[in-house]
């Protein structure tokens, strides 16, 4: 099944009005920025070096700001996309509480503002990965990828995975295996977590036209690849422990949390379809948990550090 682009006149968005700053945060998408934010400080707290808690909050400061900066401008070229899906036509634009100009110079102002700040305060690497990130989030995927290709969200994870090295360059000038590895697990982890949310979105994407993998391939097969892309992932969650770069209370989080996270994929990849009365339940599952597996894992790294420096 082959889906053509939309083009950004084919929606007729709500008109206009004056936006006030409630509309501006919702731009940034906050609630994806909390995890950027959280893997970003991890990164930086599990570096081998110690900045001044002045420096370490603008560190912070400038991913959270380079984060929304990437998701207003998600939001300002899809907005023809998000006002046909019924979980984001509540956005400012397609809900008519903003310009799409406004957005626009509010993410390339905001984009430049962090990048800038980053580097200036703290050092240029770190300025350039999150130059990059935001780059890679909206040219790469929001732009080229995700209105051509199912593999939209296996190429586009990347721009998701750039957080930990940018907190770890950040605090050392320098990048390192060890956030090289929590990139690979943000990036593996991507796909399973995306496609869960597919499999029980799949209708908004296809009146969209947007060629999510459900869309495209079908149910059976977006099954199929939440089990396969779960194993690497789970090696990757492993790998910083089984090669001494965390301790034992990453390893024991990394082993419990993988090994469900294992379970819930199991559990989706090896059901043909979803009967009509449970809603999804094993999908809607592995998606919320792969949230809170984030969470733990990066959490655990950082308290492993704490406890090794104690």
């Amino acid at each position: 099944m082959q889906l053509k682009p939309i083009p950004m006149t084919s929606v007729t968005l709500a008109t206009p009005v004056p936006a006030d700053w409630r509309d501006f945060v919702a731009l940034t998408k906050p609630r994806v920025m909390t995890l950027v934010v959280f893997t970003g400080l991890a990164g930086m707290l599990a570096a081998p070096a110690r900045l001044d808690p002045v420096l370490a909050f603008t560190a912070i400061l400038c991913i959270a700001l380079g984060a929304g900066a990437a998701g207003a401008l998600n939001q300002w070229y899809e907005a023809d996309l998000d006002a046909k899906m019924k979980r984001t036509r509540a956005r400012p634009l397609p809900a008519g509480c903003m310009t799409r100009e406004a957005a626009l110079h509010f993410g390339v102002g905001l984009s430049a503002f962090s990048v800038l700040l980053m580097g200036v305060a703290l050092n240029w690497l770190a300025a350039a990965i999150l130059a990059g990130s935001i780059l890679f989030y909206v040219l790469i995927y929001t732009v080229w990828l995700k209105r051509r290709t199912p593999q939209n969200i296996v190429i586009g994870g990347a721009a998701g995975a750039f957080p930990p090295l940018i907190g770890w360059a950040a605090a050392t000038g320098s990048v390192a295996p060890l956030p090289l590895l929590l990139f690979a697990l943000i990036f593996l982890w991507t796909p399973p977590h995306f496609w869960a949310l597919a499999l029980f979105v799949e209708t908004d994407y296809a009146a969209a036209g947007v060629p999510m993998l459900p869309v495209v391939a079908g149910e059976r097969e977006t099954r199929r690849q939440v089990g396969l892309y779960t194993l690497p992932m789970a090696a990757s969650a492993l790998l910083p422990w089984a090669l001494g770069m965390t301790g034992a209370i990453y390893g024991a989080v990394a082993l419990a949390g993988t090994a469900w996270f294992g379970y819930l994929a199991l559990r989706v990849a090896t059901r043909l379809r979803a009967g009509a009365d449970d809603k999804m339940r094993p999908e809607k599952r592995l998606f919320a948990f792969s949230i809170v597996y984030l969470f733990l894992l990066f959490g655990a790294l950082v308290v492993d550090k704490l406890v090794a420096g104690a």
